[in-house]
């Protein structure tokens, strides 16, 4: 017989979900109340206007979508891309292979700009498939790989598209409240988000903003879009800008509550400090991981310091050490994907996940589990690394 679910009490700090504040949590439990409530407007205002901040624009088609990245994801492909289209899509890790899936959903042909995982995006290589290929109707790429944790330029990408008259499509969903993301600055059309990565919020929820030449795009379309419930046109008579809403769907109303609170805390500590927060202790846990002996795997010119890529010791076995820290600590990791399953793990320091109790719990419990699996290291080093760069800071 089923009987009531008690989650364990875990410490997130894999590629997403991340821990989840508090503040956020309490916000789920609020009173639910309908979708068309005028209170739940007036929300959904606010919502927008948060987004807004966080994206760093001022599109007035920045909404939440009421599912998670993938949505997210998909809702810009099949809004922008017709069947017959060309796109230009940019793989160097797991996600870019889904945007080529979704170009294709779509009836359209994609065209592909490769680079090794654990690298960048080549700007010379889009350049040439641009040359290649002038009737491209969009770029599209991912901003930080989450797969591997490496960032690429998105503003040199999308000047590229813009100047190839183009559209660009962007996953931001492990950028957006990690590093910085200037959605209007860079002249981004179409981006795209996930609730569970530095937001901190729970699963569930995609935040995307469209630029108003992507809108243009959208309502010039002369074929209908292939998803009904992604279909921007019909999502904006729920989430537009006038008082009354027409009815779309029913929206996750207790997760919207959690997603507003999550956005007022990245409102109250600021995009800046928010951006070097995690930088500062990204750059501990990589002087603790560095000094029991551990390497990373991205050059720390495009590394992502809320995803990073830890080279598994030979000899240790990666499976275990993953059971062994959460059966043992509670401590959730992840593997690796796609050219790194079995060689590499990914450890996540996004949004409640960023502090240093979480960067000493993983070198701690790290330290132990390697020994015990008989890795040949200076057991307490990696907190005594960590800990003399926080120090060194704090004094």
């Amino acid at each position: 017989m089923a009987t009531t679910f008690y989650p364990p009490q875990r410490t997130l700090m894999g590629p997403g979900p991340s821990d989840v504040s508090p503040r956020v949590l309490a916000a789920l439990g609020r009173p639910t109340i309908g979708h068309l409530d005028p209170e739940f407007v007036t929300l959904m205002d606010e919502i927008k206007g948060l987004l807004q901040m966080a994206f760093q624009t001022d599109n007035q088609l920045t909404i939440p979508i009421s599912a998670p990245g993938s949505a997210g994801m998909e809702a810009c492909f099949v809004n922008l891309l017709a069947p017959g289209d060309k796109a230009i899509v940019c793989q160097n890790g797991v996600f870019g292979g889904r945007m080529k899936e979704n170009v294709e959903r779509c009836g359209a042909t994609a065209i592909m700009v490769e680079d090794d995982w654990g690298t960048p995006v080549s700007v010379d290589k889009v350049s040439a498939a641009f040359a290649a290929h002038p009737d491209a109707k969009v770029l599209a790429f991912v901003h930080a790989e989450t797969s591997t944790g490496v960032e690429s330029d998105a503003a040199a990408l999308c000047k590229i598209a813009a100047d190839n008259n183009a559209l660009s499509i962007m996953d931001a969903v492990t950028s957006l409240g990690g590093i910085e993301l200037k959605v209007d600055e860079w002249g981004a059309d179409a981006v795209y988000s996930g609730s569970q990565k530095c937001l901190s919020c729970v699963p569930g929820i995609s935040p995307v903003t469209f630029s108003p030449k992507a809108v243009e795009a959208i309502q010039n379309r002369q074929h209908k879009v292939q998803s009904w419930f992604l279909d921007m046109q019909l999502v904006m008579g729920y989430w537009g800008g006038d008082s009354k809403r027409a009815y779309h769907h029913t929206a996750p109303v207790n997760a919207m509550y959690a997603l507003h609170e999550s956005l007022l805390m990245l409102e109250e500590e600021g995009l800046d400090l928010a951006f070097e927060r995690h930088m500062f202790h990204h750059e501990a846990l990589v002087k603790g991981l560095e000094a029991m002996g551990l390497n990373m795997l991205v050059d720390q010119s495009c590394r992502l310091p809320q995803l990073n890529l830890v080279q598994i010791p030979e000899g240790i076995e990666d499976a275990a050490v993953r059971s062994a820290l959460l059966s043992q600590y509670d401590l959730e990791i992840g593997a690796g994907l796609g050219a790194f399953v079995g060689k590499a793990w990914r450890i996540g320091l996004m949004g409640q996940a960023c502090y240093q109790e979480n960067v000493l719990l993983c070198l701690s419990a790290l330290d132990n589990v390697l020994a015990a699996q008989g890795a040949n290291h200076e057991r307490g080093a990696a907190v005594a690394a960590a800990m003399a760069h926080y120090d060194t800071v704090q004094q």
